[in-house]
């Protein structure tokens, strides 16, 4: 996925997603214990700004995107704010082809990052999450329901800045099950403008059909949420333990 216009201004197109909150409840679904130190995985990191969140709240961080674009972005904030003890390890892989040097305590898949997998991805993308999470860890992710993706079919939405701007047309594909964002994204350049497009692709996951994957993946304890940041939004949560390898 194309992610080389966009990624230098995605923070500023998203500067009402309650960062601080997701920190909160996703540390709570991964550690609710309060154990200290502990090791996560944010998959689908972007430009890592939940990553660095945690980071800096003592945890250990792993972030992994497919693109480098994101995570270059994801990188620079090396120097921005309060340094934790251990800063993230960004890789660059796509998540089905997730591949870790150990096991993490802990995994987190943010803002649609589960919407983006195809469906054919799934199986192996918890296969290797069931590998590299250690028995007992915890798996949690935020989706959008197909209801709502339907909902969205034939909507336009505007983000912008003094120097940007950016157009989403959303078409929802029902032989795909897929909601297809169309995006022109426009940046000043000097007194004229930059035009170009993006195409991004969420994919339909009813809750049922992840839970069942989970399960045959080697989870347990499959729980929907319906109480997070986003929820009022359409936003879902499943959490999910891992069992033995």
């Amino acid at each position: 996925m194309n992610y080389v216009p966009l990624a230098p201004l995605y923070d500023a197109f998203t500067r009402d997603v309650p960062y601080a909150a997701l920190a909160d409840f996703y540390d709570a679904l991964l550690n609710p214990g309060g154990a200290p130190g502990r090791m996560y995985l944010d998959l689908c990191c972007g430009t890592g700004t939940l990553t660095w969140l945690l980071a800096r709240r003592g945890r250990e961080m792993i972030g992994v995107d497919a693109s480098p674009e994101m995570l270059a972005v994801a990188q620079s904030k090396a120097q921005a704010g309060a340094q934790p003890e251990v800063p993230p390890l960004f890789l660059c892989q796509e998540a089905a082809q997730l591949d870790l040097y150990g096991t993490v305590q802990g995994a987190l898949c943010s803002l649609d990052g589960m919407n983006y997998l195809p469906p054919e991805e799934l199986p192996e993308l918890l296969r290797r999450l069931h590998l590299f999470l250690e028995p007992g860890g915890v798996f949690a992710f935020d989706f959008h329901s197909p209801a709502h993706l339907r909902e969205l079919d034939g909507g336009v939405f505007v983000d912008e800045t003094p120097d940007a701007l950016c157009l989403w047309r959303a078409t929802f594909d029902p032989e795909e099950e897929a909601l297809v964002y169309g995006m022109d994204i426009f940046t000043r350049a000097g007194r004229l403008w930059r035009r170009e497009e993006e195409e991004h692709v969420e994919y339909a996951h009813a809750p049922e059909t992840l839970r069942a994957a989970l399960l045959e993946a080697g989870f347990t304890d499959v729980e929907l949420l319906t109480d997070g940041p986003g929820s009022a939004q359409g936003r879902l949560f499943l959490r999910a333990v891992n069992l033995p390898h």
